[in-house]
């Protein structure tokens, strides 16, 4: 059987640095690159876990890694170290909003109502009912270059506003050099689900431009004299590179199995979240400018 991989010499190089070391006791890893060959293989074709082919290694080591490195945060890590390698050269800080929902298999449903104690698994599993069956909704801020910055999953039924502090509180850009991390873009772009007040005001508070166009029935209501309010500003021709966040998920979703959620853990989907964000800005990325060793250990400052 040919198996189409996806992580090249030259994204490997700028991947390898940012890998866990082998433990001091007990077992080595399994060689990093087939196993993150093996996840990405399982979520581009939505394939079962038990249907990994032999050239990508056993199911076993791909899943146990995937959580593993979920629950102790190492994607996440590996994702910000890249991002922070970035920093200095090509982030676009016009930071575009917006999220998009995915239906979920049969397989998905099923988990304990619970989450096991120490894991951080919401009680839901990310998991909606809505008027198109069970459903996980995720909430993502790009760049203006339509490369993730932060993602977070919910349930499908969830709103969009109720997310968006959280999400711009996710954004976090720790510097290659001295200062704090970069966490305040220059101006955030979204759509009409974010148009309310609150939204408006963390934004101004934290001094960031918001281009946000507002729904109908807000503008008639600012018809209503001095208790209406002034109407907030919108720039139509900064909006038009909202695109960006739509690009971004349309690289997310070109992974089947993102497209289609069928884990029935969320941090396991979130996982592969992270693992598809990696990848893209490691393609994206040119290799000039990205330290290589003692990176891992850069998103700590």
């Amino acid at each position: 059987m040919s198996v189409r991989l996806v992580i090249t010499d030259a994204m490997w190089d700028r991947i390898e640095p940012l890998m866990p070391a082998d433990p001091v006791r007990g077992r080595w890893w399994a060689d990093h690159r087939r196993t993150l060959e093996a996840i990405a293989w399982k979520y581009r074709t939505c394939s079962p876990w038990r249907d990994l082919p032999d050239e990508v290694g056993p199911f076993q080591t791909a899943h146990k890694r995937l959580i593993r490195w979920a629950v102790d945060g190492t994607w996440e890590r590996i994702l910000t170290a890249l991002v922070a390698a970035a920093d200095a050269d090509d982030i676009g800080w016009t930071v575009s909003v917006d999220s998009t929902v995915c239906r979920a298999h049969q397989h998905a449903a099923g988990a304990r109502k619970r989450g096991r104690p120490g894991r951080a698994e919401p009680d839901d599993h990310a998991l909606g009912r809505s008027r198109g069956g069970l459903s996980t909704k995720v909430h993502l801020a790009s760049d203006s270059r339509a490369r993730p910055l932060a993602l977070q999953v919910t349930g499908g039924q969830a709103g969009d506003a109720p997310a968006f502090e959280a999400i711009m509180t996710s954004i976090r850009v720790p510097r290659t050099g001295f200062g704090r991390p970069r966490t305040r873009p220059e101006a955030v772009l979204a759509d009409r689900a974010y148009s309310s007040r609150a939204i408006r005001k963390h934004l101004s508070r934290r001094g960031i431009r918001a281009v946000i166009p507002q729904p109908s029935d807000q503008v008639g209501r600012l018809r209503r004299g001095r208790t209406g309010g002034r109407p907030p500003t919108f720039d139509a021709e900064a909006y038009k590179q909202r695109n960006a966040i739509e690009r971004c998920i349309n690289r997310f979703e070109q992974w089947r199995g993102l497209a289609m959620r069928t884990d029935k853990l969320a941090i396991a989907y979130q996982a592969a979240l992270h693992l598809a964000a990696i990848l893209v800005w490691a393609r994206r990325y040119p290799s000039h400018g990205i330290p290589l060793r003692g990176c891992f250990t850069c998103w700590k400052a």
